[in-house]
C-alpha cells in the first residue's frame, strides 16, 4: 500500500444556544500518517504532541478503532498497519479531539477501501462511535453545521458565514470531561429557557447566512447549559465578559469545555490579551491561539 495522510480539524460544538445540534471546525488540525506495519503483524500507534505518552497505542487508539469500524462495515479485513498521529487539538478541552481521531480514522480506512463510503455515511459511522452528532458533522463536512437525529438518522446542513470571522480560543490547563461537564445539566428546562435557546439559534443562523455577525453577541447567549458548568468552572463568567468588553462578536464554551471561545471580526489579539488577562486574574494556567473557522473537514493529503 501507498502511504495515506489525513487532516482532520479541531471543532467547537453548540456555539452557545446550539446545544448537540451545532458544530463548525476550526483552523487547528491532527494529522494522521498510515504505513504499512514493518513487522506485518501487530498494529502500531505512535502519538506525536497532544496526548503523547497517555493515548494507547495499540489496537484500543480510537484512530485504529474507528479503521476498524469502517473495515467491519466494509466487510474487509484491516491489513497490519503503522499508525502515526501527529497532534494539535488538545484532550479534554471542548475542541473535538476525539472527533478528529474518529474522522482521520474513517477518512483513511475510507482510502484503503477504495473510498467504498460516502461522507453521509462516514458521518453515520463517526457519530455511531463518538456519540454525539454536532462535532463529528462538521469535521467530517467542515465549516459550520447544523445535524440533528431522527429515527436513527442524522441530517446536517452547512450554515454559510461572513468573511473575516476569527476564533481567539483560551484554552486552561484544567480538563473537564464530557461525562461530568453533562453530569451538571438538569433533566428538565423551562419553557421560558427553551423559547430563550431557540430564539438565538434562530438569529444565530440567520445573522450568520445573511452577513449580519453583529447579532452573534446575543445569538450566542445560552441558557441549557452554560450556567449550569460554569458552577464547574467559574472562571468562565469572568473571561465572558472580559471578551465581549474587549469587543468580541460572541463568545461561549466550546463544547462542554473547557476552552473558551470569542468569535472576532477584528480586534483578535486586543480580545485575546484581555481574555488571557481574566483567566490570569483567576489564577487560570492557559493557552491563547488565535485562529478562524474552515470550510475544510477530514481530508486526505499528499504524503509527499
Amino acid at each position: 500500500m501507498n502511504p495515506i495522510r489525513v487532516l482532520s480539524p479541531a471543532t467547537t460544538a453548540n456555539l452557545g444556544p446550539g446545544f448537540d445540534c451545532l458544530g463548525m471546525s476550526v483552523d487547528l488540525w491532527n494529522r494522521l500518517d498510515v504505513l504499512p506495519a514493518e513487522n506485518g503483524s501487530l498494529p502500531l500507534v505512535e502519538v506525536i504532541g497532544e496526548g503523547e505518552g497517555e493515548l494507547p497505542t495499540d489496537s484500543r487508539n480510537l484512530v485504529y478503532q474507528a479503521m476498524e469500524f469502517l473495515f467491519r462495515e466494509a466487510d474487509e479485513s484491516l491489513p497490519p498497519l503503522h499508525l502515526i498521529c501527529h497532534n494539535k487539538v488538545p484532550l479534554s478541552r471542548g475542541l473535538g479531539s476525539s472527533a478528529a481521531a474518529i474522522a482521520s480514522g474513517l477518512v483513511a480506512a475510507n482510502a484503503l477501501c477504495s473510498h467504498t463510503f460516502s461522507s453521509n455515511e462516514l458521518l453515520e459511522m463517526a457519530a455511531t462511535i463518538e456519540g454525539h452528532p454536532d462535532n463529528v458533522a462538521a469535521t467530517i463536512f467542515g465549516g459550520l453545521r447544523l445535524v440533528i437525529s431522527d429515527q436513527d438518522k442524522l441530517y446536517t446542513v452547512p450554515i454559510s458565514m461572513p468573511s473575516e470571522v476569527h476564533a481567539v480560543l483560551l484554552v486552561p490547563e484544567v480538563r473537564i470531561a464530557t461525562e461530568d461537564a453533562r453530569r451538571v445539566l438538569p433533566d428538565m428546562v423551562s419553557v421560558a429557557d427553551a423559547v430563550f435557546n431557540m430564539g438565538r439559534i434562530a438569529l444565530l443562523v440567520a445573522g450568520m447566512t445573511t452577513n449580519h455577525p453583529e447579532y452573534l453577541s446575543v445569538a450566542t447567549q445560552d441558557q441549557m447549559h452554560q450556567p449550569y458548568r460554569q458552577t464547574i468552572f467559574p472562571a468562565m463568567k469572568v473571561i465572558f465578559k472580559a471578551a465581549r468588553d474587549a469587543g468580541a462578536l460572541g463568545v461561549f464554551l466550546s463544547g462542554s469545555g473547557s476552552t473558551i471561545m470569542a468569535l472576532t471580526q477584528g480586534r483578535e489579539m486586543t480580545v485575546a490579551y484581555e481574555m488571557a488577562e481574566a483567566a490570569r486574574q483567576t489564577e487560570l494556567e492557559y493557552t491563547v491561539e488565535v485562529t478562524k473557522p474552515t470550510l475544510l473537514g477530514a481530508h486526505l493529503v499528499d504524503s509527499g
